[in-house]
């Protein structure tokens, strides 16, 4: 199996992003948290710890009212640095990276893990490497490799950082990956940190 993990160290500016807000969704017949979950691109935890009141997730019914959880302003960013890595690559005529929410979802909480646990590194305290927190939140690969960073206020600001970092730039720019999350979270003072995963899914 191929692992890459590449680091970058950059300075501290404040990034300005939307307080998530939330939906109501109205329970269908057919309906399951995990249907709602993909349905809505986010985790079934999400959306447990929004709803306390359902006590059972195998139990909802028709017409209950399910708060979910509204990430559409961090995601609009998250898929502009996506955008952004298709561009550069595009450029050396490499194929454009398929954009995976399951895995967005987990660079998401890794982004959000460096900010509750107060590092910035590729290996967590509370999920390991970036390849055993994959594998823990489900993600199968052959390869995979991470980018992360923080401070930079806009997706155009941190694919700069990354592609004047050579490292960063051989991830970005790898014909060994097919698929591509991004997860930004940001400190209660504004301080974005960002995470790039790649991978190539298992066949």
């Amino acid at each position: 199996m191929k692992k890459k993990i590449l680091l970058v160290l950059i300075i501290l500016s404040v990034c300005i992003v939307e307080v998530s807000a939330q939906t109501t969704y109205t329970v269908k017949s057919g309906d399951s948290i995990w249907k709602i979950a993909v349905k809505y691109e986010t985790g079934v935890s999400e959306i447990l710890a929004k709803n306390p009141q359902v006590k059972n997730p195998s139990l909802i019914y028709p017409g209950q009212k399910l708060t979910i959880p509204d990430q559409s302003s961090v995601k609009a960013l998250e898929a502009e640095v996506i955008r952004l890595v298709n561009v550069e690559r595009a450029k050396k005529g490499l194929q454009a990276l398929k954009a995976d929410w399951e895995i967005s979802r987990v660079a998401r909480y890794k982004s959000q893990d460096m900010i509750n646990k107060k590092y910035f590194s590729h290996t967590s305290p509370t999920y390991g490497s970036p390849f055993k927190m994959l594998e823990t939140f489900g993600i199968r690969f052959s390869s995979a490799g991470e980018n992360i960073a923080y401070g930079q206020k806009t997706p155009a600001a941190v694919m700069n950082s990354w592609m004047n970092s050579s490292g960063h730039r051989a991830n970005i720019l790898s014909p060994s990956y097919t698929h591509i999350g991004v997860g930004l979270a940001k400190t209660s003072s504004g301080v974005c940190y960002w995470t790039q995963m790649f991978t190539k899914p298992l066949k």
